[in-house]
């Protein structure tokens, strides 16, 4: 079988075996999406979204925003190619020599300092979290401070620590989201969200 082909029958199965989801037709192929990067039936439960999430994802991504993302598995987990007709780029900052200058002088993790440094491109822009929960809190307070806003933030750490607590805050904040309840999350899945939505971008231009 040919790989779209592969992609094609998995979808099929998942179709199949989700049964009566309760998810609309915009969040469905988002969803699918995350279950065929996991094989895990269980982000049928877990996986939460805010009103105007695919909305404002999709409309960001057509007006070629900036992504950022926490590491670099997620950002090379992201289509790219299909995103660079819409004139968007992704970025990570984890290797960037401010972010391990601050992370050392301010004695924080880089992945906290890295939001700081993105700042300036985050309003208007996605901003993916899918490792570092101390990337997402610190999002989450300058949300909260009025500091920046973000047109989406995919928030989906994995983790022990921190990793379900940050997500609750997401909940909590009035910015566009993906994010879900509970410990499970990756770049993995962080990435699959945001490929949805740029093929949702190219399929309904």
């Amino acid at each position: 079988m040919k790989p779209h082909e592969i992609e094609q029958l998995s979808f099929q199965i998942i179709d199949g075996e989700a049964g009566d989801h309760g998810f609309s037709t915009d969040q469905w192929p988002v969803v699918r999406r995350v279950i065929h990067t996991s094989a895990d039936f269980e982000w049928q439960q877990m996986i939460r979204f805010h009103p105007q999430a695919i909305v404002s994802g999709v409309s960001a991504i057509r007006s070629g925003c900036p992504i950022i993302t926490d590491t670099n598995m997620a950002r090379a987990g992201i289509r790219q190619r299909d995103l660079a007709r819409f004139g968007g780029t992704v970025n990570c900052y984890m290797a960037d020599e401010r972010v391990a200058e601050t992370a050392a002088r301010k004695g924080i993790t880089r992945a906290k300092a890295a939001v700081d440094v993105a700042a300036p491109e985050i309003t208007g822009g996605i901003y993916v979290v899918g490792n570092a929960p101390t990337a997402l809190l610190r999002l989450v307070e300058l949300i909260d401070q009025g500091t920046l806003r973000p047109a989406l933030v995919v928030g989906l750490p994995v983790g022990f620590v921190n990793a379900a607590e940050s997500k609750a805050l997401l909940l909590e904040c009035d910015v566009p989201h993906v994010t879900n309840v509970g410990r499970k999350g990756g770049s993995n899945v962080a990435a699959a969200v945001v490929n949805a939505l740029i093929i949702k971008a190219g399929d309904d231009s």
